[in-house]
């Protein structure tokens, strides 16, 4: 029988270097989205500055957002640098918050331009389940990385879901990645891209955060500003009839 989930991307204002404020903006999209997953960009939480923090899953800021989260019975995969498992490094990470709290769900595999010099790449590809439906994460560089996706596809995703950080003149590169995925694997591709200035030299990022279905239809298209928020339902035929 076919499955669903409402699907939602956001594109929220950055605060670099502000946390609460950056959590804060984060809460104002998900109010009255009733979406049931809500995918954030690359670094969603402290914009794109390589030399942030890491923020630990038991950040007390965190707590608006889990309560949005389960308030709105949804689950928001945010964007943020993490400790490695050693501590002495940094993952760029995606965090799963919903109404258990925030858990690391994947590090980031594929790094790209100054970003090796700062963070410890991930190990593995994976895939995030909610109700039913296989969530294959990727960030940014990962989805223009033909392993990948391959990777991920092998573990049995229904989507590819990816948090993207582009420079506006660069993001062409956004829907061309995920069309290609999509045709590849037959599967539905959601990206959330940042939308305005987000620190590391990214003063015009893309917006235009997006879902395509597999037949690399779009379905849900926001504009290219931050404080953008949009859902769509995505079907899931498991091939049970």
């Amino acid at each position: 029988m076919p499955r669903q989930l409402r699907l939602g991307v956001a594109q929220p204002v950055s605060f670099v270097g502000d946390l609460e404020a950056t959590v804060a903006s984060h809460v104002d999209l998900l109010r009255g989205l009733a979406a049931e997953v809500v995918l954030f960009p690359e670094l969603s939480l402290t914009g794109y500055d390589m030399a942030a923090d890491a923020v630990d899953p038991n950040d007390l800021r965190l707590e608006p957002l889990v309560d949005a989260c389960t308030e709105a019975s949804l689950v928001a995969l945010v964007g943020a640098p993490t400790r490695t498992r050693d501590g002495n490094g940094r993952y760029l990470s995606v965090l799963a918050v919903g109404h258990g709290g925030v858990e690391t769900v994947y590090a980031k595999q594929f790094l790209g331009g100054d970003e090796p010099a700062h963070f410890t790449p991930g190990s593995e590809p994976v895939v995030f389940e909610v109700k039913g439906v296989r969530l294959g994460v990727a960030i940014c560089k990962d989805t223009g990385v033909l392993e990948h996706a391959a990777a991920v596809a092998d573990l049995g995703m229904d989507v590819y879901a990816a948090g993207v950080c582009e420079a506006e003149y660069d993001r062409a590169a956004q829907p061309a990645r995920a069309a290609r995925v999509a045709r590849d694997h037959g599967v539905w591709v959601a990206y959330a891209s940042f939308a305005g200035p987000t620190g590391g030299g990214f003063t015009e990022t893309a917006g235009r955060s997006a879902v395509i279905d597999p037949d690399r239809r779009v379905r849900l298209n926001l504009p290219r500003g931050a404080g953008h928020a949009g859902w769509t339902t995505i079907m899931v035929d498991d091939g049970t009839g």
